[in-house]
């Protein structure tokens, strides 16, 4: 029997994907589209690296089906810029030099675009708030709120 067609919206771009509807969008996302920016973590949908933004709302893709996808934006670490135009995020956690092993930084920036879009000027209480849901294991976490600050317009106060 063949799996069913799922037309997907990731990165500006349609893509016809066949698989079980209850697949997860990380598991289409990485091994039929190639895009590594969100990682596999804890599969429960509770440590923020595998985060993307749907319709500019962060949410954990190892635990959304792919048939729930459907016409929705989709937007991984890959669609945000490029290297030679990062997004103003990436931008602020490549200056601030906000990771040690890298894996959690998927999460913390999809995390950190998702609040500016919903929240364009937060505070620090608020930029906390929103990234307290994700993990980071090797203790970066001080580069990656003076790299949020920025991001949010802080820059003076991230140095602080």
């Amino acid at each position: 029997m063949t799996p069913p067609s799922f037309r997907l919206n990731v990165n500006g771009r349609s893509h016809d994907v066949s698989a079980a509807g209850d697949t997860a969008l990380l598991f289409v996302l990485r091994n039929d589209l190639a895009l590594n920016g969100p990682k596999y973590g804890c599969g429960l949908g509770e440590c923020g690296t595998c985060t993307v933004l749907i319709d500019g709302t962060a949410a954990r893709s190892c635990v959304i089906p792919i048939e729930g996808c459907e016409g929705r934006r989709i937007v991984t670490l890959e669609g945000l810029g490029s290297r030679e135009h990062p997004d103003p995020v990436q931008d602020a956690f490549i200056r601030e030099q906000a990771a040690q092993c890298g894996y959690c930084l998927n999460g913390m920036i999809m995390t950190t675009k998702a609040l500016l879009l919903r929240t364009p000027a937060p505070s620090e209480a608020e930029i906390r708030e929103a990234l307290r849901y994700n993990l980071c294991r090797c203790g970066a976490h001080v580069e990656i709120m003076r790299a949020a600050m920025r991001a949010a317009g802080h820059a003076a106060e991230a140095r602080g």
